[in-house]
């Protein structure tokens, strides 16, 4: 340095030079980089950096310069004019300040961040890509994903969650869980309690009252901390698969119904021929022996007891070959009508007067191709275990009428094709059945009967019977209340004139979204109902009993009312009593297993109310329901 530079110009000249150094550094620091990378066009931020830097190194350089080469110009730089030049290169520097500023707040890169590496651009890039993806996964899913804080406030409400229970995500965020249950305080207590997540099948209701069954799957939100927050939910909707899951096992259930009647049958006619062999011996022997005891009345006595026996084991082996279809038959045509009739003549001398006997012929004859005196028996054996099943008195129908099949019936033995079939119906209110001896009541030897009061063969007689015929049989039985047999025949012809309305095969009047009330307390079954009411174009409200029907009926009303009769705690007339309180002028369809004629003649039901029985086909339902309703509705 010149001596004619004094010692503070000295110390200034030091520091510039550092300043521009340091600042020369960092420029080549941010753009060396930046060039390698080929991004000087695209890293606006990191090139806006580099020249800011830059421009404060050069400003720096030419104040060093000026000192070095005019000693004493600091001091003369206001005089000289350079402080000008100076002051124009600060502007300079405080425009590409300001383009630096500009940049970094448009831009994507992380704070902090000037040079944007590739990787990790890439690493930031594939996250929002995932989170894209993610978000879009769990938007358009159709399983319910729901979030809720330890309140039972909603957090989250995806768009499964609107498309199966209706309520959009702007209704029910921030507010509780409108599908939440007593259970869920029990599900956060487990959670809370360190299980990682909770399973469980439920059912729940959607924003229109419909029920929903779930299989939900809930799971802790904890924070950074670990500390619990709520709770995610995943649900599924399982409706369509448990009704494939229950129809399925009624499927399996009557085939192998099928196939063990198959195997005692070829057992039964098995013992029954062998038994006949051993049968003829002892009756012969045992008149052998009645000729040679001629005049001895004690022993002839007792051989008058075993020939008694015998004839006894005889019909027994009979029943057995009925059952097994090994019996000789003389089918032909035979009227329903006039069979129920016959059979009515002989019961009204012999029944009783405890039972109230009731005959209801069918308005078109059904003609069957069968024997006339199996029909009998068929009826007989009915009609008897009827009577036995009121002791103390009742009442008993008869019944013959026309009835149509799809073909899906789950509760037939053995199955039968869609069509139109000859039914006859032996209705009792007797002592009824459970479930499980409905399951055996056609096996033979299996009784419910006291010791020695039956064979265990009668039913198994019926059954074997009507299917030799071509037909099947369905049991409609509630304990304490009563049971009533179905038999179906195949028609010998279509009968003349018109057909029952239960029968018609035109297409049912579209439903047009009026609401129906449906009130049954077999699950299975009203899930049946409610989906051929759906697909009907029907609006469709499930009960399971009176109290749940008044419930949803406060809530959402209905357009017509479809009740099963006999329900535990209140029953269908009670019901629709009760309604038609409310609102005098409710269309009301009730349905049972049990005949109209038995209900009719029990006073259950008057005789002018609208009444579908079980099982009836979608058809069939569908015009019930349609006839009820304004006439605007019935048009096709």
């Amino acid at each position: 340095m010149s001596d004619r530079t004094t010692v503070p110009e000295q110390l200034f000249l030091l520091g510039n030079l550092g300043t521009m150094i340091t600042y020369a550094a960092i420029t080549v620091a941010v753009a060396v980089p930046v060039a390698r990378a080929g991004q000087l066009r695209s890293n606006r931020l990191a090139v806006a950096t580099a020249l800011i830097f830059a421009t404060a190194a050069v400003g720096h350089g030419l104040q060093t310069w000026l000192a070095l080469t005019h000693p004493g110009i600091l001091g003369r730089a206001v005089e000289t004019g350079w402080v000008w030049a100076l002051a124009w290169w600060n502007l300079v520097t405080g425009l590409a300040g300001a383009y630096y500023w500009s940049v970094r707040h448009n831009s994507r890169t992380a704070p902090g961040l000037i040079y944007a590496d590739p990787h990790r651009q890439q690493v930031l890039d594939e996250a929002d890509t995932h989170r894209a993806t993610l978000h879009a996964v769990v938007e358009h899913t159709d399983d319910a994903i729901i979030g809720v804080d330890l309140n039972g406030t909603v957090t989250a409400w995806n768009g499964g969650a609107e498309r199966l229970f209706g309520w959009t995500a702007a209704e029910v965020i921030g507010q509780p869980d409108p599908i939440g249950t007593d259970d869920q305080r029990r599900v956060i207590e487990r959670i809370a309690l360190g299980e990682r997540g909770v399973s469980y099948e439920d059912r729940r209701w959607a924003k229109d009252g419909s029920p929903v069954d779930l299989s939900m799957t809930v799971a802790a939100i904890r924070d950074r901390s670990g500390r619990l927050t709520g709770l995610s939910a995943v649900a599924r909707d399982v409706t369509a698969v448990k009704e494939a899951a229950e129809r399925q096992k009624v499927v399996e259930e009557r085939t192998h119904q099928a196939q063990r009647m198959e195997s005692l049958g070829q057992l039964a006619g098995g013992v029954a021929h062998d038994f006949n062999n051993i049968l003829a011996i002892i009756v012969n022997y045992t008149d052998f022996a009645a000729e040679e005891a001629a005049g001895q009345k004690a022993l002839e006595a007792d051989l008058k007891h075993v020939r008694i026996a015998a004839d006894r084991a005889i019909n027994l082996t009979r029943q057995l070959l009925t059952f097994t279809r090994g019996d000789t038959i003389q089918p032909q045509d035979v009227d329903l009508n006039a069979a129920v009739a016959e059979v009515h003549a002989m019961l009204a001398r012999t029944i009783g007067e405890h039972i109230n006997l009731i005959e209801v012929p069918s308005a078109t004859p059904p003609v069957v191709h069968a024997d006339p005196g199996q029909i009998q028996q068929v009826l007989l054996n009915l009609a008897i275990n009827a009577r036995d099943a009121m002791p103390d008195g009742g009442t008993l129908v008869l019944e013959a009428d026309l009835a149509d099949l799809d073909g899906g019936e789950l509760d037939m033995q053995p199955p039968l094709p869609a069509g139109t079939y000859a039914r006859l119906l032996v209705s009792d209110t007797g002592e009824g059945m459970t479930p499980d001896v409905v399951a055996r009541i056609f096996e033979p030897f299996y009784t419910t009967k006291p010791r020695g009061q039956g064979t265990g063969l009668g039913l198994a007689t019926v059954y074997g019977i009507v299917a030799e015929a071509g037909g099947s049989l369905n049991v409609y039985s509630e304990p304490g209340v009563g049971t009533t047999f179905r038999i179906y025949l195949p028609l010998v012809t279509a009968p003349s004139g018109a057909l029952p309305a239960a029968l018609r095969q035109d297409a049912a009047p579209h439903g047009d979204g009026r609401t129906i009330l449906v009130v049954e307390d077999e699950p299975a079954l009203a899930s049946v109902v409610s989906r051929i009411l759906t697909n009907g174009g029907y609006h469709v409200l499930t009960a399971t009993g009176g109290t749940e029907a008044m419930a949803l009926f406060t809530q959402h009303d209905c357009d017509v009312l479809l009740t099963d009769v006999i329900m535990p705690g209140m029953s269908g007339r009670r019901l629709a009593d009760l309604l038609h309180a409310a609102r005098p002028t409710l269309p009301v369809l009730f349905m049972s297993g049990y005949s109209n004629g038995l209900l009719g003649t029990t006073n259950v039901l008057d005789g002018d109310i609208a009444f579908i029985e079980k099982p009836f086909t979608a058809n069939e339902l569908l015009h019930k329901i349609a006839a009820l309703l304004p006439t605007k509705l019935k048009t096709p």
